[in-house]
């Protein structure tokens, strides 16, 4: 991939040179003193940037989000108990799956993708089942762009005495999160988004008394077992198993870079990215499927004409030096394509983005009768 190339989709995302460099690091072995220090370090900081305090442990998992979220669902019920999960989106889609497979019985609340859920309609939901054990969500439901009402739901889990588990695996760093203030149990996250490191770390902020409730519970996996994860931790600031060495040198790097930016700084770069995204795809004339008032910081949902292919036109962005994902499932139907602007995306990349994307739809509906909004140039 050519140096110049900018990742406008939704993870992995683009680093900075520092985080780069931290990659070409002395061989180390991860038994060692120093590496136990950068798991230190990761611990401390991940604790700030989750606004956590001493009620709370970070856990480092070499994996995706995914592993951070099978390690908490796979590990914190026991046989018998129920949880509710608000599903919204693909990721919402994902939870459900691993609930199943772990053959954790659930109420799913499902949402229409794009819309943000209603909190009567949980509240109704947990009045109907009082075994409900747990609530489950996601932060930001990235495959549409929305952002859940995690804070009253948190406030919901807190009066009806819940477990309340978040992925967060697209907010954290880019969004308004606060685990204390939000009454948030589990969290989890990981390395490549807006944390802007590579693939291959994934985290979970978890209450230590809810780890506890899962001392005696028999393992359903030996690899993601949260209770394991934590008793090593906590003994020698270690993993139960190999760790990704390089991968968690990296996120020190990027974690520690993200604090010297500073979390509201960091935040309010993607808010500028986004609106600047945002006002300029709809100057080309190309519809957003979610409504300011609840869309995320970090991604858009757009909208190509249905006359455009959007494999074709994906193609010919990224060969501009601009990659953007297709939508999920049915959205993907709809000719929806998303733009992200976490990592280290820039305003000035966000005007070349969308001169990029000006051109390309030029270029695409070239010789086309009907009239075309959006080849009005971006910028």
């Amino acid at each position: 991939m050519k140096k110049e190339h900018c990742l406008f989709c939704p993870g992995p995302v683009m680093v900075s040179d520092r985080v780069r460099q931290a990659l070409v690091h002395p061989d180390m072995c991860h038994r060692m003193p120093g590496f136990e220090g950068t798991i230190r370090n990761l611990q401390q900081n991940l604790l700030t940037v989750y606004k956590a305090d001493e009620a709370y442990v970070i856990l480092l998992i070499t994996g995706s989000g995914t592993a951070a979220n099978e390690t908490v669902i796979s590990s914190y019920f026991a046989p018998g108990d129920e949880a509710l999960l608000v599903n919204s989106g693909e990721f919402g889609c994902r939870l459900e799956e691993l609930l199943d497979i772990h053959e954790v019985k659930a109420t799913v609340l499902r949402c229409d993708w794009g819309i943000r859920p209603d909190l009567r309609d949980i509240e109704r939901a947990l009045e109907r089942n009082p075994n409900i054990k747990a609530i489950l969500m996601t932060f930001h439901e990235t495959s549409t762009g929305v952002v859940n009402p995690v804070r009253e739901v948190g406030e919901l889990a807190r009066r009806s005495g819940k477990t309340f588990f978040v992925d967060a695996i697209s907010a954290l760093g880019g969004e308004d999160l606060d685990v204390v203030r939000d009454h948030i149990d589990f969290c989890t996250c990981s390395a490549n988004k807006c944390l802007s490191s590579l693939p291959g770390v994934g985290m979970i902020c978890a209450k230590i008394s809810r780890i506890e409730e899962t001392r005696h519970h028999k393992p359903r996996v030996a690899y993601l077992n949260l209770h394991k994860l934590y008793e090593v931790s906590e003994k020698s600031h270690q993993t139960p198993n190999t760790p990704s060495v390089t991968m968690f040198i990296a996120l020190d790097a990027a974690v520690q870079e993200f604090l010297e930016e500073g979390l509201e700084n960091r935040i309010n770069r993607h808010k500028r990215c986004s609106k600047m995204i945002r006002d300029g795809v709809r100057k080309l004339g190309l519809k957003t499927l979610v409504d300011d008032e609840i869309a995320s910081n970090t991604v858009t949902s757009v909208f190509l004409p249905k006359e455009i292919n959007l494999e074709i036109f994906v193609q010919r962005l990224d060969d501009r030096g601009y990659t953007v994902y297709p939508g999920k499932r049915h959205l993907k139907d709809l000719n929806m394509f998303q733009i992200s602007t976490m990592g280290q995306v820039t305003e000035e990349m966000c005007s070349g983005f969308l001169k990029a994307l000006a051109e390309t739809l030029d270029e695409l509906t070239a010789g086309e009768e009907a009239p075309r909004e959006h080849r009005v140039r971006a910028g």
